[in-house]
């Protein structure tokens, strides 16, 4: 599930699910939703910092769960968590700890800084689960590194390291010497420091909401068809009987 606590003006908010490597089921993206909105709203926390417990990030959906209670519509639970990221006015940072995998990375794009540990990596398989990629993850990849690398990154679905995710410009900096929640956290707290007025205006200028929730309902609505697919239902398949899967033949 969440761990919420507050050091200086931060609000620090875990996903703990270690075991799980903090996969992602519908009850904490409800749990997380709203600590967002929460933090977003108190007066005493200037920013929100989100990291992993354990060794990993996010390992993205929890498949089981998933499964069990696969996303209906634009408005399911995972879809609700982004719309809810992409309209908190204050400073989001990211401690990305180790596995960073589906909407544990595309979330990503969503945050203010971003810091991993050197050990981190960065995953986008929805297209090798017969699905389509999330969080507005078409449109801001591919302005972050063009159309034929975002290209590369969402169809192939290789895998980055902290040092490539950092030449995308998904990382800011890649952490070797201390903890990376250590160095976030004192970065979190320099925001602290800075007149807030001017934080939060200088974020509204960045930021177009309108644009990246419409890119967000675009692809849940795509997405939530091909959980549908045949090629989805074999890949979901393959994974849980621990085989290769076989796409021969199927959409």
């Amino acid at each position: 599930m969440i761990k919420i606590s507050h050091e200086r003006g931060v609000q620090i908010i875990e996903l703990s699910r270690p075991d799980k490597k903090n996969a992602f089921t519908g009850a904490m993206y409800h749990q997380l939703r709203e600590a967002l909105v929460a933090a977003d709203a108190d007066q005493s926390v200037s920013v929100i910092l989100l990291t992993g417990a354990g060794n990993a990030f996010s390992a993205g959906n929890d498949l089981e769960d998933f499964l069990n209670f696969p996303p209906e519509n634009a408005d399911a639970p995972p879809f609700r968590f982004l719309n809810a990221l992409v309209q908190v006015k204050k400073p989001v940072v990211a401690a990305v700890n180790g596995l960073a995998v589906g909407i544990g990375a595309t979330m990503l794009f969503h945050c203010d800084l971003v810091f991993a540990q050197d050990s981190a990596r960065f995953s986008f398989p929805f297209v090798a689960l017969g699905l389509v990629p999330e969080g507005a993850s078409t449109l801001l990849l591919a302005r972050l590194v063009g159309h034929q690398r975002a290209s590369e990154i969402l169809l192939l679905g290789d895998s980055l390291s902290a040092h490539e995710a950092q030449a995308t410009g998904l990382v800011n900096r890649v952490i070797s010497d201390q903890p990376v929640l250590d160095f976030a956290l004192a970065q979190a707290i320099r925001l602290t420091q800075l007149p807030q007025g001017a934080i939060l205006r200088t974020k509204a200028l960045f930021k177009n909401n309108d644009e990246g929730l419409e890119r967000i309902k675009l692809e849940a609505e795509a997405f939530v068809m091909r959980t549908k697919s045949s090629a989805a239902r074999e890949a979901f398949a393959a994974f849980l009987e621990k085989r290769k899967p076989n796409f021969a033949g199927l959409d």
